[in-house]
């Protein structure tokens, strides 16, 4: 009987069973991923989350728990299939899908069907994408100071965690490509002309600045000593100044000086100087109370142009004047009050004679003390009215003169003037009034007249400035019978920067003398022009011309003087 082998099917069976079982497998392994999914969990499930790995801290647990999900990555491409639906069922007809290739690893790049819940892990991709073309792109300057988020993302929204860079330094802040640095506000712009740059510059002593000037030339003058009989000269003439200010931060003080020296090269012998100056002090106590002060002194031989001649003279008697004031100035309001007290002195050198005596002068030395009360109110900032009352004696140092006249005298007088501050186009003050001297001798007349006094700067036009000076004078004599007289005196003088290098000045003076008790009157002018053209800042070359004179109704009296200047001015 022949064999019959039959042939095992077992192992077919057995095949198809562990096909089956493994199928089986796959789909409660889906299930799984797509439940777990299901329930909002972030990310899938960790191999190895539930075991208890003694190897693991409590730190690195906390960490690990911290650190963004990662997706489940097989360990060999196709393990798990590309697409499952929920049935179960292969779309291609097979239980084994084709191998998609290196570019389809990672499930967060498989295709997802719409029925299924959005991936967090494509919601991280695409959250990655957008800010790095957002860190790309320049970020405008604009942050929610309450959230600390860029306005512009406050309203995308994310599923995932997404990391945000912190606010970093100024260079991660958007800057305008235009923008410069800006330099600091002490740093002047060169390109900027100097308004004057040929102004002095001054020489800091302690807390003042002062700005010292010589001038050094050559005069030649047809009257060397303005005398009725003058004769004519060739001088060297040296003239001295000094302007000193105070660099306080509340109080001030000014210094003027000056001193001109003249000695003769040919003509004339003749040697003389003139010296003045005046120093104030401002001292502002309070918003309201102010002290004044100042301090005069001058120096100047007496030409034909005194009220007091003396004949047979070999040179010009010195006179010397000093002078000082104390002031408190008030505000109450609108309305100014002050109070001054002065005091003027006056002395006068012996006279040499051609004979060869000697005449003292002693007899003219005097001290003058005065008091004025000020009260003025402000109709504007710009315009103060106000008016003055004066009161004093004067103080003769020989109760009888060589005439036997007792010559000391009481003063009274009243003024009414306004001030003005216009700022740099006019300030100062300007007033008249009336005067009278009364002597303690019946037998001289007293003085009195009309009084002006002005002091004003006016500025027309820029570097263009008009000084404007105008005073009445008391003088005095000790020609016997005889009172005395009023001088009245003004000044105008203009000066104009033509150019930076360039200043131009001219003067025009007018003085009346009218003696008391008499018709007898003299008339004084003098008129000059000048120019200074500098080289540099420290030195310029400068000249004047100048003419003045007198004419009198007093025979013997009348003179006249022109004179040239050139030389070399330095200033520091």
């Amino acid at each position: 009987m022949p064999q019959v082998r039959i042939k095992p099917t077992f192992s077919l069976r057995a095949k198809a069973a562990s096909l089956l079982l493994a199928s089986a497998s796959l789909l409660a392994v889906s299930g799984l991923a797509a439940a777990q999914d299901a329930a909002g969990l972030r990310g899938a499930i960790q191999p190895g989350a539930d075991s208890a790995d003694p190897m693991i801290t409590g730190a690195t647990q906390a960490a690990a728990d911290q650190a963004p999900p990662s997706p489940y990555v097989p360990v060999s491409p196709g393990a798990v299939p590309d697409e499952q639906p929920l049935d179960g069922s292969d779309p291609s007809g097979t239980l084994f899908p084709q191998d998609q290739g290196d570019d389809k690893t990672f499930i967060e790049d498989l295709p997802i069907p719409g029925t299924r819940p959005p991936s967090t892990a494509r919601d991280r991709k695409q959250s990655r994408e957008q800010q790095e073309q957002s860190e790309a792109a320049p970020r405008p300057n604009t942050r929610d100071t309450r959230s600390g988020v860029p306005a512009q993302d406050q309203g995308t929204e994310t599923t995932g965690t997404v990391r945000t860079e912190p606010v970093g330094p100024a260079e991660r802040i958007g800057v305008p490509d235009d923008a410069g640095r800006v330099e600091a506000i002490e740093v002047l712009d060169p390109t900027i002309p100097e308004q004057n740059p040929f102004a002095p510059v001054g020489i800091r002593v302690g807390t003042f600045i002062l700005r010292p000037t010589i001038e050094q030339g050559i005069t030649v003058t047809s009257n060397a000593n303005y005398s009725v009989d003058g004769q004519g000269a060739v001088l060297s003439e040296t003239t001295l100044r000094l302007n000193a200010v105070s660099d306080w931060s509340q109080h001030s003080a000014t210094f003027d000086g000056y001193g001109v020296f003249r000695k003769s090269l040919s003509g004339f012998d003749l040697e003389d100087s003139r010296i003045g100056g005046i120093a104030a002090l401002n001292l502002d106590i309070s918003e309201e109370l102010r002290a004044r002060g100042t301090l005069e002194y001058l120096r100047v031989p007496e030409t034909a142009s005194s009220p007091v001649v003396i004949e047979g003279t070999v040179s010009d008697p010195i006179h010397q004047a000093f002078g000082g004031t104390l002031g408190l100035e008030k505000d109450v309001g609108k309305a100014r009050f002050g109070i001054t007290a002065r005091v003027d002195r006056d002395v006068y050198g012996n006279a040499d004679l051609s004979d060869g005596d000697t005449l003292s002068q002693k007899d003219r030395d005097a001290t003058l003390v005065t008091g004025l009360l000020r009260a003025g109110y402000e109709i504007s900032p710009a315009i103060t009215p106000f008016v003055e009352v004066e009161g004093g004696r004067q103080f003769y140092d020989q109760t009888v003169d060589s005439a036997g006249y007792r010559r000391s005298n009481d003063r009274y007088g009243a003024r009414a003037g306004v001030e003005l501050d216009l700022n740099e186009k006019l300030t100062g003050e300007f007033s008249g009034g009336w005067l009278r001297e009364k002597f303690d001798d019946d037998r001289l007349v007293p003085i009195d007249g009309p009084t002006l006094s002005a002091l004003l700067t006016w500025s027309p036009e820029r570097e263009t400035t008009v000084n404007i000076e105008a005073a009445t004078t008391v003088e005095g004599t000790t020609t016997a019978g005889e009172s005395g007289s009023l001088l009245h005196a003004v000044q105008v003088g203009v000066e104009r920067q033509a150019r930076a290098n360039l200043t131009t000045n001219a003067k025009l003076g007018l003085g009346y003398r009218n003696y008391a008790d008499s018709d007898s009157h003299d008339f004084l002018y003098n008129a000059e022009v000048g120019a200074t053209w500098w080289l540099n800042r420290y030195a310029g070359v400068t000249g004047r011309l100048r003419y003045e004179g007198q004419e009198s109704n007093i025979e013997g009296r009348a003179y006249t003087a022109q004179s040239a200047f050139l030389g070399l001015k330095v200033q520091r």
